[in-house]
């Protein structure tokens, strides 16, 4: 089977890694050289809007999916006119709008922050008033990692908020008081078979992701279900095919949804080693059309990624049940160079593999 991925990074790199095993081989498409991608298959250098080298692309591969959601609908029409694409367009375009997604959860009846829609100054204004204090204003496209937001802890927070994102669409969301950040991660074939990974725990610093705890601890089964419950009514409602995550805020009232994310996610990278089946082999599973595998755990998991500079590699290495991947990216501020995830048999090794890693300088 020839996989065609749209993006060509670390992603793109791991599930490539998962898929060559099972015979399959991967093209990438990607507006930049150079990517993690380079290393695992043939990367072809083109715009999304160059609608010729998409042609191309497409006539490379057997089916065509995606490594992150901002790609333009023009692109992916032009794909579909010559090869399947998966996940579907729904999900994707869902997604590249905040205001979108809200809307979606909230028709499935999946709790969400109180928000309002802003196009001005004005409803920007009116948001404060209806939604209140202390909230959040997001650009309704391409924020990711933290990036456009500006947080309006009073009335006259709001302008300087307006001017740092504007012209927009934005929108305006209230702060959930919560006790700790989740996600799950779930996946479904085309004939409609689902599978949900273990509910995961989610620490971010500077609206970046920094570690991730698998299984998530003392979760009741009430809220797992629950999280399970929101991934397959999504799924469903989208016509979904491959993995798919949530992130969730766990709430004293229950969990209150924060947004979806139409692909692997950086939340699921423990399943490599931490999982009979990893989300990204899953992924290439149900785009190519495969029996899906058991996303049940194997063990304990901690994920760190490693963020700007790349720690001692030495040190790490010898980290019992420590398992690392860099992602052959030049180091620079902010940007996700690899991971490290501590994979054990029992809670007690993993804290204490977890607390040797931590001591090493650029993790954690």
């Amino acid at each position: 089977m020839r996989v065609g991925i749209l993006g060509a990074g670390q992603l793109g790199q791991m599930l490539a890694l998962a898929g060559i095993p099972l015979g399959m081989r991967f093209t990438f498409f990607s507006p930049t050289a150079n990517e993690s991608a380079d290393a695992v298959g043939n990367v072809i250098v083109g715009e999304y809007d160059d609608f010729d080298a998409l042609r191309r692309f497409a006539e490379l591969v057997d089916v065509v999916t995606y490594e992150f959601e901002n790609v333009s609908s023009e692109a992916v029409s032009e794909i579909e006119k010559i090869r399947p694409v998966w996940p579907p367009r729904a999900a994707l375009f869902t997604s590249q709008d905040r205001g979108s997604e809200k809307a979606m959860f909230t028709q499935l009846g999946i709790p969400v922050a109180p928000y309002r829609l802003v196009d001005s100054l004005q409803d920007l204004e009116e948001a404060v008033r209806e939604v209140g204090l202390p909230g959040i204003l997001k650009t309704r496209r391409l924020g990711y990692d933290g990036k456009g937001q500006a947080r309006v802890y009073s009335r006259s927070d709001a302008e300087p908020a307006w001017n740092a994102l504007r012209p927009g669409p934005l929108i305006y969301e209230g702060f959930v008081d919560f006790d700790r950040e989740l996600s799950v991660i779930a996946v479904r074939s085309e004939g409609g078979a689902t599978f949900c990974y273990p509910v995961a725990e989610n620490h971010h610093r500077d609206g970046i992701l920094r570690v991730t705890y698998a299984p998530a601890k003392a979760l009741p089964d009430s809220k797992r279900l629950q999280a399970e419950g929101f991934a397959r009514a999504l799924l469903d409602a989208l016509g979904y095919v491959g993995v798919f995550a949530i992130e969730m805020f766990d709430t004293a009232a229950g969990l209150v949804v924060n947004e979806m994310a139409p692909r692997v996610h950086n939340s699921g990278h423990w399943t490599i080693e931490g999982a009979e089946t990893s989300q990204f082999e899953n992924h290439v599973r149900a785009v190519c059309g495969l029996p899906l595998g058991d996303c049940g755990p194997v063990g304990h998991s901690v994920m760190f990624n490693l963020i700007g500079e790349h720690p001692d590699i030495s040190r790490v290495l010898a980290v019992p049940d420590a398992h690392l991947h860099l992602y052959g990216k030049t180091e620079r501020a902010g940007r996700k160079l690899g991971h490290v995830t501590i994979r054990s048999r029992t809670s007690e090794d993993a804290q204490r593999h977890e607390a040797s890693l931590r001591a090493i300088p650029l993790i954690g």
